[in-house]
């Protein structure tokens, strides 16, 4: 959600549109009724942006009957795509819709301009609501009670399992249940899944019976507090188990707020949004997936100051849990020892955004990228000396994200 926000504000000032406030899609897995308004500082966002795109809330009532295009931005596209492809489209409409919002921008090769205005959206003008940054700042304050803490976004919740066809350590009943799901959602195109397969690669959320081998391994006692930043996790308790065995200070959002969360409750989104805060103030952030909230709450702690953010590299991980599931490795030192040198380099240090993967072609240079808002170093930070520094920080802005949500941009041509 997040980032096709910026990327279409981004849209806006290339091809010269005033951009009218996105829509949030209330078709998703989770059927969400939050408005823009409900989730963001819509104020805040368009005074915030006023030098650099004209916005409006919505679509003034004389330009419904103008001629409109319903538009599918071409992925990854850079400026003369839109200047060349897209900017001629006023010569006959007055409006255009972007169908999808979602990765509609290049990562890099961008003017600097265009880049720093992608920053001063995502950091600064995408403010969540005040009645979240209220709930939020309550929640890290309570946490913060318990000690240092880890947030552990466990994407072990039944529409990521689902969508991913990842069903290690599940009956086969919950195996049939997910793929069903899978198949009857018509927007998830890939319906064929080979789960062994996907999880041999590394593309499926780690368990939490994984997670806490993995944070074991890494040195981390059972005393550690870990937040789990999630919505319901697939299984419940008895998926639990085993990291609680391992981890027993786990804590989400309702034991630490109760009655103040009921406002929240039938929201995913501002749920979400809520983990969101607590996991770019946490002393370490840990993903079990590299979804789009993963994604940019990674960036986001880069960005302010390259907090402590472990990425686990689940392609090793899952090699080594089979190894131990097969008894040819032991829960042990020397599990310890090459788990923790696997990830010495993967801990959000400083470094400049992965480029494509070596011998990928055409459109999937695009895809195998490191995304602009996972690492925005360094179009979002000065160099001083070794360090790097915010080009500008005036607030948090926290993001609301989960992996299914999808955004509609609406934009009308300059007036």
């Amino acid at each position: 959600m997040r980032a096709g926000i910026c990327d279409m504000v981004a849209v806006a000032r290339i091809i010269n549109a005033t951009l009218v406030i996105p829509e949030l899609d209330k078709g998703s897995f989770w059927q969400d009724s939050s408005n823009f308004s409900d989730v963001f500082d819509e104020e805040h966002f368009i005074n915030a942006l006023a030098n650099d795109v004209r916005i409006v809330k919505r679509l003034p009532k004389e330009f419904s009957f103008f001629n409109k295009a319903v538009k599918h931005f071409r992925s990854w596209s850079g400026v003369e795509y839109y200047q060349e492809e897209i900017a001629p489209l006023w010569q006959e409409y007055n409006v255009i819709r972007a169908a999808k919002s979602d990765s509609r921008l290049a990562n890099n090769n961008l003017p600097p301009d265009i880049q720093k205005l992608r920053c001063r959206v995502h950091y600064d003008a995408l403010r969540f609501a005040p009645h979240i940054e209220a709930m939020g700042e309550l929640l890290v304050e309570r946490m913060r009670s318990y000690g240092p803490y880890i947030a552990l976004h466990l994407r072990y919740e039944k529409d990521m399992l689902a969508f991913s066809g990842c069903t290690y350590g599940l009956t086969t009943a919950e195996a049939d249940e997910l793929t069903a799901i899978r198949e009857s959602t018509p927007y998830w195109k890939v319906k064929e899944i080979n789960s062994t397969e996907q999880r041999a690669k590394g593309l499926c959320p780690l368990t939490p019976k994984e997670v806490g081998i993995f944070l074991e391994a890494l040195g981390y006692p059972p005393s550690t507090p870990i937040y789990i930043a999630a919505g319901e996790i697939y299984g419940g308790d008895h998926k639990m188990a085993e990291l609680a065995s391992r981890f027993p200070t786990l804590i989400r959002k309702e034991k630490l707020a109760h009655a103040e969360l009921t406002p929240f409750m039938s929201h995913a989104t501002q749920m979400a949004a809520l983990d969101y805060i607590v996991s770019v103030e946490s002393n370490v952030f840990v993903p079990s997936y590299s979804g789009n909230m993963a994604r940019a709450v990674e960036g986001h702690r880069r960005y302010l100051g390259h907090r402590k953010t472990i990425i686990p590299d689940r392609k090793a991980l899952v090699s080594l849990f089979n190894k131990i599931d097969r008894g040819q490795l032991r829960d042990s030192k020397r599990l310890s020892a090459i788990i923790t040198e696997i990830h010495k380099k993967r801990q959000g240090s400083p470094r400049k955004r992965k480029g494509p993967i070596s011998g990928t072609r055409g459109r999937e240079r695009f895809r195998t990228e490191e995304a602009f808002y996972t690492n925005p170093l360094p179009d979002c930070l000065c160099q001083n000396g070794s360090s790097y520094n915010p080009v500008e920080h005036r607030s948090t802005g926290l993001n609301t994200t989960t992996a299914q949500i999808l955004l509609d941009g609406n934009m009308e041509k300059s007036i």
